[in-house]
């Protein structure tokens, strides 16, 4: 896909390869479609291509194709309602349209990604945790799955919250997917708490045979919980998908996380080395993140220009 995003050269980019070449040209801009063919998320496209669009030539529309609720990849629900709104601060703007939903095995799904290039992206800076305000989310079904199932789920995580959050009303929305946006059959649930600082958490589960709905639901429930009780101002999977443009951002980027991930450490790694970007880990001061496991990651960003603008 990023080869086709900027005319590149790309060899040993097949099954089996241990070393690839890329040569990349001039990113382009207009209209890419990628089809994954399977349940390959349509999230993790979305993610690699970003940080390039953002400095292309001209706008970009992306049809990616694939799973848009599959496993080890984040659910398009997180993308449009967690990292959009935080990613937005770096100072651009995104369009995600969900023309269909997809699931394991087949996918099948679609979504339409529409930016326009920046000169530069601004350093963030989500420090500030503040207290939770609402707690939201979606308990969905598609496909032949009974209605039920999407209300067990919710029931179940509203239950599991309630124990340890009482004094805020959960409002966890069961839903029937339509027939004509949905391929395939599938369940899953994500919840999110919003603070008075705009700071988005979420816990997020899927369904698989033989798993009973409550399950799914405590699962997502108890996850969104963890996040909110270390102290950070990112979820554990917010953290990594902010690496890469705190890297190309122009200043110094802080964000206030729980314990940090290895995907997280990767991604500051890779973009160490190949943006040159200058990171930080250190163990959060403040007399309140004492008692828990809370770090700050500061970046000197490099300040990446848009050379077509």
């Amino acid at each position: 896909m990023i080869r086709d995003l900027c005319d590149g050269q790309l060899e040993g980019a097949e099954i089996g390869s241990t070393e690839i070449i890329f040569t990349p040209e001039k990113i382009k801009g207009g209209i890419h479609t990628a089809d994954t063919k399977t349940a390959g998320s349509v999230c993790l496209l979305m993610q690699v291509s970003m940080p390039c669009v953002l400095f292309a030539a001209s706008p970009s529309e992306l049809r990616l194709k694939g799973g848009t609720n599959a496993e080890m990849a984040p659910q398009i629900d997180y993308t449009a309602m967690v990292f959009k709104p935080i990613v937005e601060k770096f100072g651009f703007k995104f369009n995600c349209d969900i023309k269909m939903r997809g699931y394991y095995p087949k996918g099948g799904g679609e979504v339409i990604v529409q930016m326009s290039p920046v000169k530069q992206l601004n350093p963030i800076n989500l420090t500030d945790r503040g207290s939770v305000t609402k707690i939201y989310g979606r308990a969905f079904v598609a496909g032949v799955l009974p209605f039920k199932v999407a209300k067990d789920m919710a029931a179940a995580a509203v239950r599991c919250i309630r124990k340890e959050i009482r004094d805020l009303y959960v409002n966890i929305q069961p839903v029937q997917e339509p027939k004509d946006q949905a391929f395939g059959n599938g369940n899953g649930i994500i919840i999110i708490a919003e603070t008075s600082t705009g700071c988005l958490f979420a816990g997020s589960s899927l369904g698989k045979r033989g798993v009973n709905a409550d399950k799914v639901g405590i699962e997502a429930a108890e996850m969104l919980l963890a996040n909110l009780r270390h102290g950070g101002a990112v979820d554990e999977y917010l953290q990594d998908q902010l690496i890469i443009f705190m890297a190309l951002a122009c200043g110094v980027s802080r964000i206030k996380t729980g314990p940090v991930t290895l995907h997280t450490q990767t991604a500051i790694h890779f973009a160490e080395q190949l943006a040159k970007a200058k990171f930080s880990v250190k163990k959060s001061e403040d007399e309140e993140d004492a008692s828990k496991d809370t770090y700050i990651i500061e970046c000197q960003g490099i300040g990446m220009t848009n050379p077509y603008l």
